[in-house]
């Protein structure tokens, strides 16, 4: 794989969507078959890389992820901007469909951690709605903090999982994860955010054309307009990366 592409001091991954789901499913078969190594997976976007400028234990627990891919379109413009173009976005909700896709074929376990009370499980519901061969190991909101490690490595342990989808938000899923996976027994964790919110149907998300040409953030903030505040971070993130480029930082 080409080398990774840093924006603002965090590690992007340059992968198409069809090659973070190979990467994934080679993780795992190379776990079952040589013993490989845990295989964490983090969707960033420019809250992220935002964050990860102030939070060093969010930062180190980015750098340390096998994988790291372009979720938010704010990535992707800032490797144009600094002459190393990624080969597109890699959102979240649209990995999570193409891991439990090929999951089903092949017969992995996907463990769906997170999200609020009963979203879990209403979106591990849609997901085998969709994939009927898939096997959902188990769904369980839990806790994201360490105070509630035990019970949430319990369950996934319990649950012989391959596959953690781990929907706590930054930087709560990336911690939970670099704490917990190598002793859960499964493979792979990826943090998705509100991917759980979107299978469940409690937020409906942008139609395929508005995805397509890069406004799903202007489509979230017409419906949820309380996010204004935080698009406010994608312009401050733009003008780092512009800042950047012109001090050749």
């Amino acid at each position: 794989m080409s080398r990774a592409v840093r924006i603002l001091g965090v590690d992007v991954d340059p992968v198409t969507l069809e090659e973070a789901a190979d990467r994934i499913t080679d993780a795992i078969d190379a776990r079952h078959g040589h013993g490989g190594p845990v295989f964490q997976v983090a969707t960033v976007n420019p809250e992220f890389v935002m964050l990860a400028r102030r939070d060093p234990a969010f930062r180190r627990a980015l750098q340390q992820c096998a994988l790291r891919v372009a979720d938010g379109i704010g990535v992707a413009m800032a490797s144009r901007i600094l002459g190393q173009p990624l080969p597109g976005r890699v959102p979240g909700a649209e990995l999570v469909e193409r891991v439990c896709e090929a999951a089903a074929r092949r017969g992995d376990r996907v463990f769906l951690l997170g999200g609020a009370p009963g979203v879990a499980e209403a979106a591990a519901a849609a997901l085998h709605a969709r994939y009927p061969a898939l096997a959902v190991a188990g769904a369980f909101a839990g806790d994201a903090t360490e105070a509630g490690d035990a019970d949430t490595l319990a369950a996934v342990s319990r649950a012989r999982a391959d596959i953690v989808l781990v929907a706590y938000g930054a930087p709560a899923q990336e911690l939970w994860s670099e704490r917990n996976l190598a002793a859960s027994g499964a493979t792979v964790a990826i943090g998705v955010g509100g991917t759980f919110d979107y299978l469940a149907g409690a937020v409906r998300r942008a139609p395929g054309w508005i995805r397509g040409i890069g406004l799903e953030w202007l489509y979230r903030l017409v419906r949820q307009p309380w996010r204004a505040r935080r698009q406010v971070a994608l312009w401050v993130f733009l003008g780092l990366v512009l800042r950047a480029r012109v001090l050749g930082a």
